[in-house]
């Protein structure tokens, strides 16, 4: 009975990197490293430029803000655990630092998902209203804004990470990942997780599932407005704005949509593959978001480069 109520109290979770290949850890995490510090100072750079650039206070940079400070929130959760297993071979994180990395994983993802939403309709205002943009996107509706993407995320996320609290685990949990998600954890439960399950599966559909239906409302909506401009030139120009918003979303829900796919098909698959697809759903984003604006955004682009010339001079 003590054995049982320890294994309840105190369980052990141990992180998993890529099983098998244990020995080249001290390889593989050199791009890991490379990936983390091109996504943390790419994210910072794009803030930095954003913030002392007066001609950026608009709109759309500002949702590009709030998408760099979402990339750096969940690169720097996932970042202590990844190079825990990866440098150190250090699989072991308790149960109560685990939720909290879930939680801020979760969170960090849903926030990811409203921003995308909210800066697919700010292009729509801008296409759709260019004379009144600036008046419907004021500060203070843009700060509202904000709250709002913040407090659906904190909020959805916590009765998850409570429920996970109140399940029974074993002495020893092997996760499949080198960090906590949701789906991972409930696995390792020895009492029934339906309700978790049920409600994990209700926060994705009131979440990403109904920012992801939105999404594609918003750019048929875009895709009708700019079928109607009779210019050529001009509906190439209105496109042209949504390149790097378009392809922010594919990065983010590319590798989301593979990463459910293998979980719920790819039961035969290598568990390496689950690791590999799970690790580019979380580092390809943040790595992405900053580059494809710095290179596709003009604006960005040019102030960053008027920056390293004056270094340089």
């Amino acid at each position: 009975m003590s054995v049982f109520n320890s294994s309840v109290l105190y369980p052990r979770f141990l992180l998993t990197g890529l099983s098998g290949l244990e020995s080249t850890y001290g390889l593989i995490s050199l791009p890991i490293f490379l990936v983390y510090a091109i996504s943390i100072a790419g994210n910072i750079t794009v803030l930095f430029i954003i913030r002392t650039e007066p001609s950026l206070h608009r709109p759309m940079y500002y949702f590009l803000s709030m998408l760099a400070l979402t990339d750096l929130g969940l690169s720097t959760t996932t970042f202590p655990t990844m190079f825990s297993v990866f440098w150190f071979h250090a699989r072991e994180v308790p149960f109560d630092a685990c939720l909290v990395q879930m939680y801020f994983i979760h969170v960090f993802s849903i926030t990811e998902s409203a921003v995308l939403l909210t800066m697919a309709f700010d292009r729509v205002i801008a296409i759709r209203e260019p004379l009144r943009y600036a008046a419907i996107l004021t500060n203070g509706v843009i700060i509202g804004i904000g709250l709002a993407i913040a407090g659906r995320s904190l909020t959805l996320v916590f009765p998850a990470s409570f429920l996970l609290k109140r399940l029974q685990y074993r002495a020893v949990n092997i996760l499949s990942y080198p960090f906590c998600l949701h789906q991972d954890l409930i696995k390792t439960t020895v009492s029934s997780h339906r309700i978790s399950s049920i409600y994990g599966l209700l926060v994705v559909i009131c979440s990403m599932g109904l920012d992801s239906v939105l999404l594609l409302l918003s750019y048929l909506l875009i895709l009708g407005t700019v079928l109607s401009i009779a210019s050529k030139a001009e509906r190439v120009k209105a496109l042209n704005t949504c390149i790097s918003h378009i392809c922010a979303v594919l990065t983010f829900y590319t590798p989301m949509i593979g990463l459910s796919m293998i979980h719920r098909y790819g039961q035969n698959a290598s568990p390496i593959v689950h690791v590999l697809m799970a690790n580019v759903y979380l580092l390809v984003p943040p790595l992405m978001n900053p580059v494809v604006y710095s290179v596709k955004t003009k604006q960005i682009r040019g102030r960053i480069l008027k920056k390293f010339k004056r270094q340089k001079v």
